[in-house]
């Protein structure tokens, strides 16, 4: 899925995998994005992205952005499955909660490490963490992790009307 204007101000990258139950969830946040922006458009310029989280496509899905939104599942302990963390860039990576880290074999600390050194971070990154119940094989959300995706899709539309207007 890629939703793209001529012109990409900010974009919202769904990181996942769909076999691999809560680690879809950056992927269904992303789904449920545009299904939202068919009945009430994104602010101009926002393009929607899927990435397995490996760092050069991870990268690439920022580059040239304003604003990157990053959704991920993360692994913490001890876990509070579907509980979301909102963690902006402040010139350094992310710093995720105590005992938290991604649901991905590279952390996404890591990349933005990377991305830094390349010069390819995007003007502002933030990344919301979604703690994951269940990474095995398999299709579907656990009930807890499907149950934050809706609010999750609310908070970063607002996220990105307020971007917007700051922007106007």
């Amino acid at each position: 899925m890629d939703v793209s204007p001529a012109t990409t101000q900010i974009v919202v990258i769904g990181v996942g995998n769909d076999f691999r139950r809560d680690d879809g969830v950056g992927w269904a946040v992303v789904a449920g994005l545009a299904d939202r922006a068919a009945r009430r458009p994104l602010p101009d310029g926002t393009r929607l992205t899927r990435t397995d989280g490996e760092p050069t496509r991870l990268i690439s899905a920022w580059e040239d952005a304003r604003l990157a939104i990053v959704v991920d599942a993360a692994h913490a302990h001890p876990a509070r499955p579907g509980r979301v963390h909102r963690l902006p860039l402040d010139g350094g990576p992310p710093r995720t909660p105590r005992d938290t880290n991604s649901s991905h074999g590279f952390a996404l600390g890591d990349t933005v490490r990377l991305a830094r050194t390349l010069d390819r971070l995007p003007g502002q990154l933030l990344v919301y963490a979604v703690e994951a119940a269940d990474t095995s094989p398999g299709t579907g959300l656990s009930p807890q992790v499907a149950a934050a995706v809706g609010p999750l899709v609310q908070r970063i539309q607002e996220d990105l009307v307020h971007h917007a207007r700051a922007d106007e």
